[in-house]
């Protein structure tokens, strides 16, 4: 598999990438967006570049995060300007015609370049563990919470009203919540531990928040349901059983886009494509190969 490797320059700085199964050109490319987020490509290469042996995968470290620049201006963070480096990787790498996987934030990012851009060359979309509506998120992160130990609730209030998140009992009552409806594997991969130290918590803390469960920064309020049905190519929504990303939740956002596909991973949390690699790479491929031959 050959692997090619580079930057291209974004608003910010230049943002490291990582093109594999460059000599499958046959089929139509497909480009991950990781995330966070703040997070790295690390996680999701390492179990989807497996999808090079048949078609181009593109995986990418959005600006401040792993092995691309790391600018300190806060500027920076926001959503468009994500967008925008999107849409300068696609050009830099002339990929004309693409796929999109998106996870998580990669969600969020994914639906808002296809949305406000309306991009020519988009073959399909894939929304992993989506995240759409800020506000319904925290809904479903409120239930969850409820359904953790009295104690484990009681510490992570008492915390977020004292503005004293950054404490070593915040974030132990926080692993609790993780370990549940994040990543179920015990011990965690090595390849999540290990790009821990690549990403970038300052991205996070301003765009997001302190957990997974308390938005605060300027995603709070980002909601694109209502947009939704504007995008009309072929469409797949997945997620797992024990997901942050409800299912419910996913399955009402697959409902406003047209002929959209649905997807549960029943013994996954959030990190499906680390607790059920296999399901989650033949899904995927499936998906791919059917978007591949309606756009013919």
């Amino acid at each position: 598999m050959e692997r090619k490797e580079g930057y291209v320059k974004v608003p910010g700085g230049r943002v490291w990438y990582s093109l594999l199964g460059e000599e499958n050109k046959e089929k139509t490319p497909l480009i991950v967006l990781h995330g966070g987020p703040g997070n790295t490509h690390d996680p999701l290469q390492a179990a989807l570049h497996v999808l090079a042996d048949e078609r181009p995968v593109v995986f990418y470290d959005q600006l401040g995060s792993g092995n691309s620049d790391r600018p300190t201006d806060d500027a920076l963070w926001k959503t468009e300007r994500f967008v925008q480096e999107l849409a300068d990787i696609r050009e830099a790498l002339g990929l004309d015609h693409v796929h999109i996987l998106g996870h998580s934030w990669g969600t969020m990012l994914a639906a808002a370049y296809l949305v406000d851009r309306k991009p020519a060359g988009v073959q399909s979309v894939i929304f992993s563990s989506p995240c759409l509506s800020a506000e319904r998120w925290k809904q479903d992160a409120d239930l969850f919470l409820a359904q953790l130990p009295k104690e484990v609730q009681e510490t992570i209030s008492m915390h977020e009203e004292q503005g004293t998140t950054d404490s070593k009992e915040y974030q132990d009552a926080m692993k609790v919540y993780y370990s549940r409806h994040v990543c179920r594997l015990d011990p965690l991969p090595a390849v999540m531990v290990e790009s821990r130290s690549k990403g970038n918590k300052d991205i996070y803390m301003k765009m997001w928040g302190p957990s997974e469960f308390c938005p605060t920064g300027n995603l709070k309020t980002f909601d694109y349901t209502q947009k939704l049905h504007e995008i009309e190519i072929p469409s797949l929504f997945i997620c797992g059983r024990y997901d942050e990303a409800a299912p419910e939740s996913t399955q009402y956002y697959q409902s406003l886009v047209p002929n959209a596909k649905f997807h549960v991973f029943e013994n996954s949390s959030h990190l499906a494509y680390l607790e059920e690699p296999e399901a989650y790479q033949k899904t995927v491929r499936a998906f791919l190969e059917k978007a591949d031959h309606t756009s013919k």
